[in-house]
């Protein structure tokens, strides 16, 4: 399934001035569109994807009930090597929590209460949806 690239204002989401030239990167942007709709549809509303700063990317960034939850989104053709999770290392986990601070802070939400969601997708499908994976 290729989904195109989403954006909650419904502009696309790619920078018309990056070239995607490997099978890599277009995984992994249809994983991520594949999550954006699948968290849509359980209710979720969609902040902020692609957020970016000095320290690294979040996925997704988007509001819950409760929480103001920070999303990777995993995605993989087939388990050849391994589930998608496993590739969030404890390393992987720290910085993205590094970004998210950063991201409270400059937008006036910190401290506010959040979690780090995964969402793993392969072969196009979301498989799970990891609730404060970390």
């Amino acid at each position: 399934m290729i989904v195109k690239p989403y954006n909650p204002d419904g502009t696309k989401n790619i920078n018309p001035n990056k070239r995607i030239d490997s099978q890599h990167t277009t995984t992994g942007i249809n994983g991520e569109n594949v999550a954006v709709w699948f968290l849509r549809e359980k209710g979720y509303k969609i902040v902020q994807t692609n957020y970016k700063n000095k320290l690294g990317e979040i996925d997704i960034i988007m509001q819950g009930k409760e929480h103001l939850i920070f999303v990777e989104v995993k995605t993989r053709k087939n388990y050849k090597f391994g589930r998608p999770v496993e590739s969030v290392t404890p390393r992987k986990q720290k910085k993205i929590k590094n970004v998210a601070t950063v991201y409270m802070t400059s937008n006036g939400k910190y401290p506010c209460a959040h979690r780090y969601d995964i969402v793993e997708v392969v072969a196009g499908e979301v498989v799970s949806h990891i609730i404060n994976a970390f």
